[in-house]
């Protein structure tokens, strides 16, 4: 399999089959998981950035003991929409993993997702310390969410 436009990605899942979301940080990965009915993300926790195999390898054991069948990137765009050095490296992190294990994978435009999630935080009086050790796993929530709900009602052009 390879990636695949977000509309593909749900027929090539199994029936019960997950997605994760992630937020492909410089120092983090964040997760998100999805229920298997595809409706619902839910926050999971980080990775701390080291190399791509042992960071690759942690992510598919997760992919494995959640029973996780594909996967949604958040791709961060420019506020134009076009793609810069950012974009690109998710794009490789995507192919590497690819040839490490085959999992439909889908991007899903991140842009504004972490400031949406730092602001939703601030709204519920979160502190600064608390915000700075969540934000990831929540922005790969939202980014999941984003997808999941395009899934249900529509997705829109591929990225």
């Amino acid at each position: 399999m390879a990636v695949c436009n977000l509309r593909d990605l749900k027929p090539r899942l199994p029936p019960g089959g997950r997605l994760i979301g992630l937020d492909l940080g410089e120092k983090t990965i964040g997760m998100a998981v999805s229920d298997p009915g595809l409706s619902l993300a839910s926050p999971i926790g980080t990775i701390r950035r080291t190399k791509f195999t042992p960071d690759a390898n942690e992510l598919l054991r997760i992919v494995d003991d959640r029973g996780v069948a594909g996967l949604v990137i958040g791709l961060p765009v420019n506020m134009d929409g076009s793609e810069g050095p950012r974009c690109q490296s998710v794009r490789a992190f995507a192919k590497d993993l690819l040839k490490l294990r085959e999992l439909p994978i889908a991007f899903w435009d991140e842009r504004l997702s972490t400031m949406a999630v730092q602001r939703q935080m601030i709204e519920f009086d979160v502190t600064r310390k608390k915000r700075a050790k969540a934000v990831d796993t929540a922005a790969a929530a939202w980014i999941l969410q984003g997808a999941l709900d395009a899934l249900q009602f529509g997705a829109p052009p591929t990225l």
